[in-house]
């Protein structure tokens, strides 16, 4: 119904006023995202859907259809005043986590940045490259490292953290290197010498670090454990954990 101002006048005009709050309350508020496409672009959009082989985007513009095998990935939109991540010994399978750390010389609180960027702590996470589990792994990647239950959290968590390991033993601690082949593949990274020029992986490794650094930052102290020592590593392993 139109409004005018001869209809809002009197007891109408009260009644607007009284119910318009509820209005704004009821209404969703539109959650900007990025569509990732295979050229490297991303479109800001406030909502898609899936219709068979395309994707319709709304865009603040109006809509627009593309294939689906040009999107490669869909990221909320970053907002750079929420609120810090949990701590370690607040995220789950802290324990699982630090008996990996310890095991293979990783950072706890790596771990766990890694696990929440790639799957946000599902176990069950299936990305659509099939990368599975808690730190994405691919299965061809898993069974490699002795991954017996990709599902698994102790298996992949497990898994994981050693194809970690092997990446900062690589890249000699260089985290950026390191979190950019864990996304992208280490076949990537030395095609381009450094972090690919993909905006998906630029942007899962400035996640990934600024998540660490804040938890190094929020954390209470803990024991110091032995960083992995560099060391030369052929070029046929590791491979990528699934992103690309």
């Amino acid at each position: 119904m139109r409004l005018t101002r001869a209809s809002v006048t009197g007891p109408a005009l009260i009644r607007w006023f009284l119910l318009f709050p509820l209005v704004l309350l009821a209404a969703p508020k539109a959650r900007a995202e990025y569509i990732v496409l295979r050229s490297g672009q991303r479109l800001s959009v406030t909502g898609y859907q899936l219709l068979g082989d395309k994707y319709r985007l709304q865009l603040n513009g109006g809509f627009v259809e593309m294939p689906a095998e040009d999107v490669v990935a869909i990221e909320p939109e970053e907002v750079f005043h929420s609120a810090p991540p949990a701590e370690t010994a607040k995220a789950p399978y802290r324990d699982l986590i630090q008996a990996a750390a310890t095991r293979y010389s990783v950072d706890a609180d790596l771990i766990t940045s890694v696990i929440a960027a790639e799957s946000n702590f599902d176990p069950k996470a299936i990305s659509r490259r099939n990368a599975r589990g808690l730190m994405q792994l691919l299965p061809e990647t898993a069974a490699r490292l002795g991954v017996k239950n990709i599902f698994d959290p102790s298996d992949n968590i497990d898994g994981g953290t050693r194809y970690l390991r092997d990446l900062l033993v690589r890249y000699r601690n260089d985290l950026a290197l390191t979190l950019a082949a864990y996304n992208a593949g280490p076949e990537r990274v030395r095609q381009y010498g450094n972090v690919p020029p993909f905006a998906e992986t630029r942007s899962y490794v400035r996640r990934v670090k600024t998540a660490y650094a804040k938890r190094k930052s929020s954390a209470p102290a803990q024991p110091q454990i032995p960083r992995p020592q560099p060391a030369t590593v052929s070029e046929s392993a590791p491979t990528p954990s699934g992103q690309f």
